[in-house]
């Protein structure tokens, strides 16, 4: 994702989408190899170059957005009716993401089929919807109760800072730890997924994580759900 002009470093794609958003469509086209190397500016916020005369390091803190389907045939729910791939051949076109890339992914979410999205589309507004300038002031209020709690976005905390500001009650720290345990997840994807849940608390004002903010954030691991559903198969 970087560019070279002879042996001197120039930014690249991800440099240039500093402070902004790089959109990679079609993920399991992308080379597994180009995948993974955005695994280290993911978690640093930098890319670091070295060669023979000199290093360079160059900013990268981008949101990186995705989309895939969830089958090489372009189709799939969980049901293999609605697939015409076998759970191998499913499998193997996911496969070509890696867990520990995967792992970096805070949000995934299934975007319902076109048949049922269009179900909805001769309905009238709904008028209760809150408008962007609502939403917006919500999420800056929130950004706001992180910055007084702990003088950065929940994004950045650490493990150790995690246990004291998204500490979780006995009962609800067995249940995410028996909920990683089931979808076969990382000590990575557990504090990504609590971050979440600590975020969605600070979206309702909520001091303390409650089970409903775990559920919550658990929905947003949709594909780990579907490659939990395909070992089964």
């Amino acid at each position: 994702m970087q560019s070279y002009s002879g042996s001197i470093p120039q930014p690249g794609e991800i440099t240039r989408a500093h402070h902004g958003i790089l959109f990679l469509d079609e993920l399991t086209e992308t080379p597994r190899h180009v995948l993974d190397s955005l695994r280290e500016p993911l978690e640093s916020g930098q890319v670091c170059i070295s060669r023979a005369r000199q290093q360079s390091v160059f900013p990268a803190r981008f949101q990186l957005v995705c989309a895939l389907n969830p089958s090489p045939c372009g189709s799939f729910d969980g049901d293999l009716r609605s697939s015409r791939a076998t759970p191998d051949q499913i499998l193997s076109y996911l496969n070509k993401i890696s867990g520990p890339f995967l792992d970096r992914i805070d949000l995934q979410v299934d975007v319902p089929r076109q048949p049922d999205a269009l179900k909805h589309a001769q309905r009238p507004p709904d008028q209760s919807e809150e408008s962007s300038a609502t939403l917006r002031s919500v999420v800056e209020q929130a950004q706001a109760r992180q910055y007084r709690r702990q003088d950065c976005l929940n994004h950045h905390l650490s493990p150790k800072q995690l246990q004291t500001v998204a500490a979780l009650s006995d009962d609800d720290h067995t249940f995410l730890v028996a909920a990683m345990e089931t979808l076969k997840l990382s000590h990575r994807a557990y504090h990504r997924t609590l971050r979440v849940a600590r975020t969605i608390a600070d979206l309702g004002a909520n001091d303390d994580i409650q089970r409903a903010h775990l559920l919550e954030a658990m929905s947003f691991r949709a594909l780990d759900v579907l490659l939990n559903q395909l070992r089964t198969l």
